[in-house]
């Protein structure tokens, strides 16, 4: 069956009493003193400011398009910044801002994930183009366009393969192992990774069947996963960075300076070194080695969330409190000032 995305043309109650055992006999009497302290009454926006939700400020997704820009997502909204400069290009508006998924198919066009499904985005006029309501849960983790073309949805109930261009679901993926997709990648045979809660699973693009799964791996949840420069599986865990070797799903190290550390995000440079983000920090290092080569100050958190490299000449960087952006001649990460505490 076919399912297809709908279309879109162009928020006692207390009371003073006294009691007496006779009250002929004694009257209430009150000492000399000065009346009480004069209370302010509520604002008329006092009931409004309570129920006030705090601002979350993390930034969830960053993406180079195919024209070098840098799209921002957050739990805002979405934008478009000029890498080079970091001036804002564009904002679009979404109808559930709280973004957790992002991807540029092969004609440009945008896809956009979140805790209601899946949104497509025309990125020359900022309009949504197509909502859908169909997936197998709404909660939408994970998305990435194969050599194909064609859009895998990763969802906390399993894992869907879309038509960009007709906006139509072709098929599900049956029983994933692991059934949360939480992040993917592809390898150099066109073969989509993917990352679950037991572990990663391997999936023929062409087919949607399952090729192989390793599980029992330390730390079980799979929360980043990239294939390095020479095709080898790196998957960030809970409390480590494991290398994987793809055709045997032999674990060929765990990352030395990662042992013990919850990571979140991965991404290999044009340089060959690899940026590894964490809840406690943002690491550069030899991936042949795993020698620590940079820890990176001056993050508007240390809960980092995703990396883009080598956008605009400059490693930016989206953490739970901001967008930072560093260069090499710098000692440390500069806060974006759009995309923090200090805008309201």
């Amino acid at each position: 069956m076919i399912l297809g995305l709908i279309t879109i043309p162009s928020l006692q109650t207390s009371a003073f009493g006294q009691s007496n055992s006779d009250t002929n006999k004694s009257t209430a009497t009150y000492p000399a003193a000065p009346p009480p302290t004069r209370v302010d009454p509520l604002p008329d926006d006092r009931d409004v400011l309570e129920r006030q939700v705090e601002t979350d400020y993390r930034i969830s997704k960053l993406l180079k398009d195919f024209t070098g820009n840098l799209w921002v997502a957050s739990w805002r909204g979405l934008s478009r910044i000029n890498p080079n400069t970091g001036n804002l290009i564009s904002r679009v508006s979404l109808p559930n801002v709280k973004i957790d998924a992002l991807a540029e198919d092969k004609v440009g066009r945008l896809w956009v994930g979140n805790y209601q499904g899946l949104t497509r985005v025309d990125p020359r006029t900022n309009e949504i183009t197509a909502q859908n309501l169909l997936l197998p849960s709404k909660r939408v983790l994970s998305l990435l366009v194969d050599k194909r073309g064609y859009l895998w949805t990763g969802t906390d109930a399993g894992l869907v393969l879309v038509s960009p261009d007709e906006g139509l679901i072709m098929t599900t993926v049956k029983n994933l192992p692991g059934v949360s997709a939480n992040t993917m990648t592809l390898d150099a045979y066109g073969h989509l990774w993917v990352g679950t809660l037991d572990g990663l699973v391997k999936v023929n693009t062409a087919s949607a069947l399952i090729m192989k799964r390793i599980n029992n791996l330390p730390g079980g949840t799979v929360q980043a996963l990239t294939i390095s420069p020479e095709g080898l599986i790196w998957a960030g865990m809970p409390n480590q960075l494991l290398v994987i070797n793809p055709k045997n799903g032999i674990i060929m190290r765990s990352v030395t300076p990662l042992r013990g550390k919850n990571v979140t995000s991965i991404s290999f440079a044009k340089d060959g070194s690899v940026w590894v983000g964490t809840r406690n920090g943002l690491l550069r290092l030899n991936p042949y080695t795993g020698a620590l080569l940079d820890q990176v100050a001056g993050l508007p958190s240390s809960r980092v969330l995703t990396i883009a490299p080598d956008v605009g000449n400059k490693l930016w960087v989206g953490t739970s409190e901001g967008l930072a952006w560093l260069m090499p001649t710098m000692d440390q990460a500069r806060p974006h000032s759009g995309f923090g505490r200090s805008v309201k």
